[in-house]
């Protein structure tokens, strides 16, 4: 009875990560040539994908709360509009100022309600608890997915159209989300699933948690890993004599590969434990970007990192989302998320403008290679001691 409503669930919500990841994506696309018209150093660019990012992170959990106590259409629908009306304001941006406003500000409050967050707690509300870590893992491949079209077709209308068409017809693709919203329902009020008794007992119970905090501060190196990438990844490729060009096939590869990664993430931490999980991605990662930097770069090289970050990029959604929900119960997991999401922003803020200040002070991208490195070792350390089962509330305690 209710398998079809909550297929069309995933897939319409799957859409909107698709084109909202997707979109956001191709951004680093854009840093070179927008630079280069203005005569503006890197970190301008860098700077207002940073805002972005961290505006992202501040208002996922005030979306999250919204989408939770009034419902996940609404919030997805006026967030898609914002998404929309930022990308058409990007391109007749003139002015530093102005790019701020708009790829930093209306995109960011755009992605609060578009991204993962608004989507993962309606499916982790609506999906049995045996096949939520899967669902959740569907979703994410979908953001990836996304990014292994949307870039290439950024791309496309970059060296078709010139950098201002090109979001006109990317903010075109973006009003898709609109009439996809409408799919994606449910209040955390109007949920039988497990949880706190109400919001603010939700989030008092994660305040007070330290496992909680652990998975803020472990999630906050994947926001700082995968948005320098993003960012830089296509202006370091130009850095290194390698046609431009690579810079979009590396990140399709990566969107490609995290297909793989997400539906595998989302499969395997059905089965075993997602923190131990989580830690093996973040070291895996560390041991990547200490590879990338040492071997010569080449066309060769390039699409072989792409392609096994790609397996190591998103995969760490459905694994830190379904930990919230196996920690604090699905019902309030999207905004209890958005806050864990809030730390993934604030690394994310500060991986696009660090790797632009760094380029524009030393030329180079090597120190925040390294530290990537280093973020993704305690990273992995940081998951290990979380506490991986559910909080034993006193009503729970008391009556069994």
């Amino acid at each position: 009875m209710q398998s079809r409503p909550i297929l069309v669930l995933i897939l319409a919500g799957g859409l909107i990560s698709l084109i909202a990841m997707g979109s956001r994506a191709a951004f680093g696309l854009f840093l070179e040539p927008v630079s280069s018209e203005f005569g503006w150093g890197r970190e301008v660019f860098g700077l207002s994908l940073a805002i972005q990012n961290i505006v992202w992170g501040l208002s996922q959990p005030f979306a999250s709360a919204i989408a939770d106590k009034y419902g996940s259409g609404r919030t997805l629908l006026v967030s898609g509009i914002v998404y929309a009306a930022g990308l058409f304001l990007m391109s007749q941006t003139g002015s530093a100022t102005e790019l701020h406003l708009s790829a930093g500000l209306m995109i960011g409050l755009g992605l609060s309600g578009t991204g993962f967050g608004v989507v993962i707690g309606s499916v982790g509300r609506a999906v049995p608890e045996e096949k939520r870590s899967m669902a959740l893992g569907i979703v994410g491949a979908s953001g990836s997915l996304g990014q292994f079209l949307m870039v290439p077709l950024g791309q496309a209308f970059l060296s078709g159209y010139g950098w201002s068409m090109a979001l006109v017809l990317i903010g075109c693709c973006a009003l898709l989300m609109i009439p996809a919203a409408a799919w994606v329902t449910g209040r955390a009020e109007d949920s039988a699933a497990a949880g706190a008794a109400n919001l603010t007992a939700a989030i008092r119970e994660a305040a007070y948690n330290g496992s909680y905090w652990l998975l803020f501060f472990g999630f906050f190196v994947c926001g700082f890993h995968v948005t320098f990438v993003a960012v830089h990844l296509p202006a370091y490729i130009v850095d290194m004599n390698v046609a431009p060009e690579y810079g979009a096939i590396a990140l399709s590869v990566v969107g490609l590969f995290n297909v793989i990664g997400s539906l595998a993430s989302g499969y395997l931490g059905g089965k075993y434990s997602k923190k131990y999980l989580l830690s093996t991605l973040y070291f895996l990662r560390a041991a990547l970007f200490v590879a990338f930097i040492l071997v010569p770069i080449s066309p060769l090289t390039i699409l072989i990192f792409a392609g096994a970050l790609g397996l190591l990029w998103l995969s760490t959604v459905p694994l830190t989302s379904g930990l919230v929900a196996v920690m604090f119960g699905p019902k309030y997991m999207t905004t209890l998320f958005g806050f864990v999401f809030f730390g993934h922003q604030i690394g994310a803020f500060l991986g696009a403008w660090i790797g632009g200040v760094a380029y524009d002070m030393y030329g180079s991208y090597d120190i925040v290679w390294w530290m990537s490195v280093a973020l993704g070792i305690v990273s992995g350390i940081l998951h290990w001691p979380i506490r991986e089962r559910m909080l034993v509330r006193p009503a729970q305690a008391v009556g069994g």
